[in-house]
Formats: C-alpha cells, structure tokens, sequence
C-alpha cells in the first residue's frame, strides 16, 4: 500500500515539510481540511504533520475523529513549532496531544519559522504581548522557547532543515 501525508499549516513550514517528506517517500500530500477518511483509509503509513498552536497540533482533530476507522493502520505524527528542540517542552506536548486513543502513537518535532511580517494581526499582536510580558523576567530564567522568542524579534527567520525529517523516515521504515 502507499503512504499519505496529511498537514495542516498556518504559515508554510509544515507544509515545507509534508513537501519535503512526499518527495523523500513518493507518498501523496493532502491538506487536513481537503481530507476525507474515506480516501485516508485506503493509505498505509499515515503521517500526520501540524504546527503547534497554543501547545496544541494543529490538524490532530482528523486523527481524534477518525481513529477509529483507522485501527490497523501504521500512524506517524509530526509536530512543527519555532522554538528549538528541548526533550522537556516536547515532552510536554506531547503528553497534551498524545493521549487516549492517541496515546503510543509516534510524534516528533521540527523547527519552522518565524515571521512576523506573515502572521495574522491576532498572531502578530499575542506574539508582542508575549514577548512583552518575557521582557520583565530575568533572561537567565527564560525557558528555551522564551530565548527563541526573544531572540528572534521582528526578524524573519528560517529554521526548516532537511534534517529533521530522518528520525520520521526510519520510523516509517
């Protein structure tokens, strides 16, 4: 059977690397929203890739809707999100995300990017107060995500790396 990679994207690194794993693998790429799970069905790997959003993955809704009709099947998730990778923050989510029904399946993170100029005013202005309220702390207490934060300002920045994907391709086998 063929693979699919299903992603849902907000700003384009996920989707950078849904494109990037179709043409490593030669499976087909689908947008959550245009998916219908009798089509998914037929597919064997199922990857799921999302950018995480307020700790949330964005996308996973298909996977916790349709789980059930997809017993049997071999699934993959990958996350995207801008701060560096720290075990304890991705552990973190994926403790949130990958539970119940969920719960075993294997997630894995990649770096995106960072665009203020892109995102949406809603975004754009929770980013600034965010960065506004990390502002007071001291910088030697800054979690990982809050340094990248910082760090990146108003700069547009480019993280996506090839790299990323080898640990999703030797779990797909």
């Amino acid at each position: 059977m063929k693979g699919i990679i299903l992603y849902q994207s907000k700003y384009g690194s996920t989707r950078r690397y849904a494109e990037w794993l179709s043409e490593e693998t030669g499976f087909d790429r689908l947008e959550t929203k245009k998916a219908r799970i009798e089509d998914v069905r037929r597919y064997d790997p199922i990857i799921l890739g999302g950018g995480i959003y307020a700790s949330g993955i964005a996308g996973l809704s298909f996977l916790k809707k349709h789980g059930d009709r997809l017993s049997g099947k071999k699934i993959i998730v990958f996350c995207v999100g801008a701060s560096p990778y720290e075990e304890n923050a991705f552990k973190q989510i994926v403790d949130h995300n990958m539970k119940g029904a969920l719960a075993g399946i294997p997630c894995f993170y990649c770096r995106g990017g960072w665009d203020m100029d892109g995102m949406s005013i809603v975004d754009r202005n929770l980013c600034k107060l965010l960065r506004t309220v990390v502002a007071k702390k001291d910088p030697a207490e800054y979690e990982i995500w809050e340094k990248a934060l910082m760090a990146a300002g108003d700069e547009k920045c480019d993280w996506t790396d090839k790299a990323y994907l080898e640990p999703i391709l030797a779990a797909i086998g």
